[in-house]
């Protein structure tokens, strides 16, 4: 019981006592997070089963960009879309994505799931070594976080690939 007794005087006063000031105070913002929506698209299938349905549901995002977009598909408990983000804009053949960035939007939109993908302007949806390392950064990300990567689809002008499909997921 005697490790929790309260703070002596000689403490108090320590804390009390003005620091002399040798530089100017920082000042630090009071902010607030919101997401904001910019449009949105109807979905009449309302649940994504497969990774078939995120191409049909992707495909107007990805197809046909020139370069390399990636984009987050925040789901609820019934795996019904809630929210699209795209989460970044790369170059002609390359796109840099962080866990931090991927999974912003789905706490903020308060997901059960995500799906991603990406296009490859190519239109050759084969997965890259960094496609694949990726994809398991983010599943790791998201057993931190609570929220189950359930695929990444990587999208073509005419096709796809689901790495849940082949095993990376």
């Amino acid at each position: 019981m005697s490790k929790y007794q309260t703070i002596n005087h000689q403490q108090l006063e320590l804390l009390e006592r003005e620091v002399p000031a040798k530089q100017p105070a920082k000042r630090v913002n009071i902010v607030s997070l919101k997401l904001v929506r910019e449009s949105s698209v109807l979905y009449r299938e309302r649940q994504i089963k497969s990774p078939e349905d995120v191409y049909k549901l992707l495909k107007p995002f990805l197809a046909e960009a020139d370069r390399e977009k990636f984009v987050v598909v925040c789901l609820d408990t019934k795996n019904q879309p809630t929210a699209i983000n795209v989460c970044h804009v790369g170059s002609l053949n390359s796109s840099i994505v962080h866990p931090r960035e991927v999974f912003k939007s789905a706490i903020l939109s308060n997901s059960a799931s995500i799906i991603v993908a990406h296009n490859h302007p190519s239109s050759d949806p084969t997965p890259s070594r960094e496609d694949i390392d990726v994809t398991r950064r983010l599943v790791e990300a998201g057993r931190i976080v609570g929220i189950e990567l359930l695929d990444h689809v990587i999208v073509g002008e005419e096709r796809f690939v689901s790495l849940k499909e082949k095993g990376y997921v």
